[in-house]
């Protein structure tokens, strides 16, 4: 329960222990995407190398994942990789082309093809890489910063495994919906069982905290999103809790609007609202005593110094002094100045909260 103090918490990075529902000295802040093209440290690899090799080459992500706390002493350090980066080790192969997104070879288009793929059973054989990654950030930021593992959620991931790309109707997923809703649930369930797996290793592998990315939660209406999404995560989360029930799991919905309500009771430690809610509202839905992150919307960073400080200062103080990780509520895009991702951290490490 938030307001609680560990013994031990003194010696545990901030992001960690406000996520774990404690008492910050700050607001602890990190960004979606802080590893990005809007860096030019980062385009020394992002334009020479593609990106399942920067993403699965450890030496090469590690340095991506560092580059911006380095540069703006984030207090969350993401790995750098990819929602589908489980996919593969399934039987769903895909690649990141420039200007399309991510587009898979051999979508799943019925009963058949869940049969065929292969269960994660060892997260080792195939995503060792993502293990090395884990571990090694844990070495090089030490206590300095929390390392944070992620994955898609079984609704995004299915969704993006039958549409074989981006689509702006998800007109294949949604025909399944209404025409097979049986065989998307078999997907859904084969899907959550693998986020179990994967999660747990990266757990075990370094990550201090995990994060469900719903990036398609947009796409459905609340009715939706409670059948085909939220179900599926709550059973991730309560399995995954079984094994680590320490470990904080955040979870991003996309497009959260509508769904407040539906989010009340979700399991989740943490609540990743997205810039299109107002954050007081959340507060007040949601209620005291769960924590949330976000919600900047990342184009303030185009603005001045003052609109960036006015925002970011305007969020923290609707989320309250306690209970919140600054985040945007989206991903830092191509093109954001550096220096003004350097003011978002700023004004938050320059916040001190009240101690109750």
């Amino acid at each position: 329960r938030r307001g609680t103090v560990r013994a031990e918490a003194g010696s545990d990075p901030l992001l960690l222990r406000v996520a774990r529902g404690e008492r910050g000295e700050r607001t602890p802040a990190w960004l979606l995407r802080q590893a990005g093209r809007y860096m030019k440290e980062f385009r020394h690899y992002s334009d020479r190398i593609p990106f399942r090799e920067r993403s699965e080459t450890p030496d090469i992500a590690i340095e991506l994942s560092l580059q911006p706390w380095r540069a703006f002493k984030t207090d969350g350090v993401i790995m750098f990789s990819d929602i589908l980066t489980l996919l593969p080790a399934l039987g769903i192969e895909f690649d990141v082309v420039k200007g399309k997104g991510p587009v898979i070879a051999n979508p799943i288009r019925g009963l058949d093809d869940i049969s065929n793929l292969r269960p994660l059973t060892d997260p080792d054989d195939d995503l060792s890489f993502v293990g090395e990654i884990l571990g090694s950030l844990r070495e090089e930021v030490g206590g300095d910063a929390t390392v944070i593992g992620f994955v898609g959620t079984p609704w995004t991931l299915a969704a993006y495994s039958i549409e074989g790309g981006a689509n702006r109707y998800l007109l294949k997923t949604k025909s399944m919906m209404y025409n097979d809703p049986s065989v998307l649930h078999t997907f859904l369930e084969r899907m959550s069982d693998a986020l179990v797996n994967y999660m747990s290793y990266q757990i075990s592998s370094g990550a201090q905290v995990v994060q469900l990315f719903d990036s398609w939660a947009h796409h459905l209406s609340p009715d939706q999103f409670e059948e085909f999404s939220l179900k599926y995560v709550n059973r991730v989360i309560v399995d995954l809790k079984l094994r680590h029930p320490d470990t904080p799991i955040l979870f991003y919905v996309n497009g959260c609007g509508g769904k407040l309500d539906l989010l009340k009771d979700c399991p989740a430690d943490v609540l990743h609202i997205d810039w299109g809610v107002d954050m007081a509202e959340a507060r007040a839905v949601l209620g005291e005593t769960k924590t949330l992150q976000g919600n900047v919307d990342p184009m303030v960073l185009f603005g001045t110094e003052e609109a960036i400080e006015e925002a970011v200062n305007e969020c923290m103080r609707d989320a309250g002094d306690h209970g919140h990780i600054l985040n945007v509520g989206n991903g830092v895009i191509q093109g954001t100045p550096e220096d003004a991702v350097g003011a978002f951290c700023s004004v938050a490490r320059a916040k001190t909260n009240t101690v109750v």
